[in-house]
């Protein structure tokens, strides 16, 4: 377990950071007001979530490896850092959904059938906690490995 602490706490991190972004999306009004503009919005979040994973590598180089790590290491600790996150996604999709922003789905359904893109049935379905909880943790795990992958290369020792 103490070979892994590192990845636990930075996956503790990033799911942290996460729901903190989702309150400051909530009190910008991104969930109802300006809910129009949240899926451009969101991606301001990008940055951050590479910005951890660049974190959470150097500090596994310099802690765990004494300051040398090949890209397989690297990638290997980046890969836990996403187990810990994807392991996590559902009860931060959770606590989003039920704490932070609990009329996120009606106001989404609401907007998506008044521009046209779905009907009451398609929103309803699409715009939900099962599927949210899906879609976040599969995008979750693969953006977390190609962030490991890409991450790994600018942060391994050259020899």
């Amino acid at each position: 377990m103490k070979n892994v602490r590192i990845e636990i706490k930075w996956g503790l991190l990033f799911i942290l950071s996460g729901l903190i972004w989702m309150i400051l999306e909530k009190s910008l009004g991104w969930h109802d007001l300006h809910l129009e503009k949240h899926a451009t919005y969101t991606l301001f979040y990008a940055p951050i979530a590479i910005l951890i994973y660049v974190l959470a590598l150097l500090d596994k180089k310099r802690n765990d490896y004494h300051g040398k790590m090949t890209y397989f290491q690297g990638l290997i600790s980046g890969v836990l850092v996403t187990f810990v996150v994807v392991g996590l996604t559902p009860l931060s999709q959770y606590i989003t959904h039920t704490y932070i922003s609990p009329d996120y789905f009606s106001n989404v359904i609401a907007l998506s059938i008044q521009q046209g893109h779905l009907d009451e049935q398609g929103a309803k379905a699409y715009f939900s906690l099962r599927n949210y909880i899906f879609q976040s943790t599969i995008f979750a795990a693969v953006m977390g490995l190609l962030t490991s992958a890409v991450v790994s290369i600018f942060i391994r020792s050259r020899v």
